[in-house]
């Protein structure tokens, strides 16, 4: 994975918070003695107080987000003691021989790819950052810097690395992360600029839509965000979605039998404006042709609702009704829900493991992960409860 830390204005008002692609390389042996083999300071009753829980067969998936958990294997146990049957590993922490060793214990392993994120490319290449309206490079919100989609050297960058990934590791699957505009929303209070008015976006609107723009960027952009917004929104989704599309042929080419999944933003078509499409240029029913696994990212706490956390639930069942998904069986597609555990911002409380973990594997739902093993491994009382969640929904 790459080196992304929390950007230093998080870290100002969030100290306590852990980046969840930090999280893909923290994770280590001293977590492991203060997790596995210490006497949680929860019980069984107190792990799942206020939930029912009871197998559900439509589970297929009881994931971690965040590496390898050899802590497991450390302390004498198996992922499956735990009721884990898959992990989720950053592209540039996987290990062959790790790959192997999860395999021959009964687990899926499936990579994360950073799609729109790769700021290591900008050191080289500071043309390729996003436009403002402005005409100058956006700032960078909340710290988080992303990357242009119509920047044709880091478009072959990323799909050169993503079939070095699957050439060069047997995984079960790869997941796209960062895969939007750049912006800031992993929060309850987002900020998303308009981007990208590069020299090559407004050429190739130009061409695609036959609309004439101003050769003053600040001119066309003012434009683009009044009489010309759905035509600008409907062409930047377009971009993202072929990226989509591009990375299903390199998959179908190296490894077809691996699925392709995606993290993305858990909101509904109509929040913050419809900024799911107007900012942030998903359109999700658009890439699901080229999709196996949608993973909507419902973190409760740090979203908003930690008092609320069958909010997950409820993005999951709209994310269902929008892409005509049932978690039924025979359905070409699946989501399978990614849900916050560690703190991150707020502090997700043990009693707490249960309840996410039961509106997260509520169908339309067919699998789910939590976030992240590098937070909750250092808490014994949640790895505890976790256990005692994935167990109770395993199917017998």
């Amino acid at each position: 994975m790459n080196d992304h830390d929390i950007p230093a204005s998080e870290n100002a008002s969030e100290s306590s918070a852990c980046d969840r692609r930090t999280a893909l390389k923290t994770a280590t042996a001293l977590a492991a003695g203060a997790a596995i083999g210490v006497s949680p300071v929860v019980s069984a009753a107190e792990s799942t107080a206020g939930v029912d829980l009871q197998p559900r067969p439509w589970v297929k998936i009881r994931g971690i987000y965040g590496g390898f958990p050899d802590q497991f294997l450390d302390a004498g146990k198996t992922p499956a003691d735990y009721g884990v049957n898959a992990v989720w590993v950053g592209s540039g922490s996987l290990k062959a021989d790790q790959i192997a060793r999860y395999h021959d214990l009964g687990l899926k392993v499936f990579a994360e790819f950073n799609s729109m994120h790769a700021t290591g490319y900008l050191e080289k290449h500071p043309d390729a950052a996003p436009i403002g309206p402005d005409g100058k490079p956006s700032p960078a919100p909340h710290g988080w810097q992303g990357v242009s989609p119509f920047h044709a050297g880091y478009q072959q960058d990323r799909r050169d690395e993503f079939r070095r990934v699957l050439r060069e590791f047997k995984i079960d699957g790869i997941w796209l992360d960062y895969h939007h505009s750049h912006a800031s929303w992993e929060r309850d209070e987002p900020l998303m600029p308009d981007t990208d008015f590069s020299p090559a976006a407004l050429r190739l609107f130009r061409e695609q839509t036959g609309i004439a723009l101003p050769d003053n960027t600040a001119a066309a952009a003012k434009l683009l965000l009044g009489e010309h917004r759905e035509a600008w929104t409907d062409f930047r989704c377009a971009m993202f979605t072929d990226w989509v599309r591009e990375y299903r042929k390199i998959l179908d080419e190296e490894r077809p039998s691996a699925l392709l999944g995606t993290f993305h933003c858990p909101w509904s078509p109509d929040e913050y404006d419809g900024a799911l499409r107007r900012k942030l240029a998903i359109d999700l029913p658009a890439q699901a042709p080229y999709l196996d696994v949608f993973s909507i990212m419902p973190y409760h706490a740090r979203f908003g609702h930690v008092q609320d956390p069958a909010w997950i639930a409820r993005q999951t069942a709209a994310l269902g009704k929008r892409l005509k998904l049932r978690g039924e069986p025979g359905e070409k597609q699946q989501i399978w829900p990614i849900v916050q555990l560690a703190d991150w911002g707020e502090t997700v409380a043990v009693d707490q493991v249960a309840a996410a973990i039961d509106y997260g594997s509520r169908q339309p739902a067919t699998g789910l992960m939590i976030f992240h093993w590098s937070g909750v491994s250092k808490e014994p009382a949640k790895i505890e409860a976790m256990r005692k969640a994935y167990l109770a929904i395993q199917p017998r």
